[in-house]
C-alpha cells in the first residue's frame, strides 16, 4: 500500500516540567520587554509632562514644530509664545519639545537678607517685651 495508516496520539496529562518549559520563555520575554522598553518609556513620559507642566512666562521652549520662543503667558492648556520682536503666537502647551532655559526665582541673597532684617526685627521686639 502507497497509504500509510496514521495513528492518534496518546493523550498525556503533561507534566509541571513540559509546562514550565513551554511558559518560561513567554514570561521572560515579557519581563525583558517590561525593563527595557515599557519602563524608561515611562519614567520618559512622566518627566515630559512634569518639564511641560513647569514651563512659567521667561522659559526659552521649542515647540513640537521646531519653533524657538520665549514664554510670553502660560494659560490653561495653551502657551503664548514671543519668537520675534512683536511676533507672538499661540501654541497648545502639549506641543513644547523642550525647555531650553529655565527663568530662576529671585535673587536668593536678598531673599535671605530681607528675612535677616525680618528675624532682627522681631528680636528687638521680644527683647522690648522681657524689659
Amino acid at each position: 500500500m502507497l497509504i500509510s495508516t496514521a495513528y492518534a496520539q496518546s493523550v498525556g496529562g503533561g507534566s509541571t516540567n513540559e509546562l514550565f518549559a513551554t511558559l518560561f520563555p513567554l514570561v521572560l520575554i515579557f519581563a525583558v520587554f517590561y525593563f527595557l522598553i515599557i519602563r524608561p518609556q515611562s519614567k520618559k513620559m512622566k518627566q515630559q509632562k512634569a518639564m511641560i507642566g513647569a514651563v512659567t512666562r521667561g522659559d526659552k521652549v521649542i515647540t513640537a514644530g521646531g519653533i524657538v520662543g520665549k514664554v510670553a503667558r502660560v494659560k490653561e492648556g495653551e502657551v503664548d509664545v514671543d519668537i520675534a520682536d512683536g511676533v507672538r503666537i499661540t501654541v497648545i502647551q502639549s506641543t513644547i519639545a523642550s525647555v531650553l532655559t529655565k527663568t530662576e526665582p529671585a535673587d536668593k541673597s536678598t531673599d535671605k537678607s530681607a528675612n535677616d532684617d525680618k528675624k532682627s526685627k522681631k528680636d528687638k521686639k521680644d527683647k522690648k517685651a522681657k524689659d
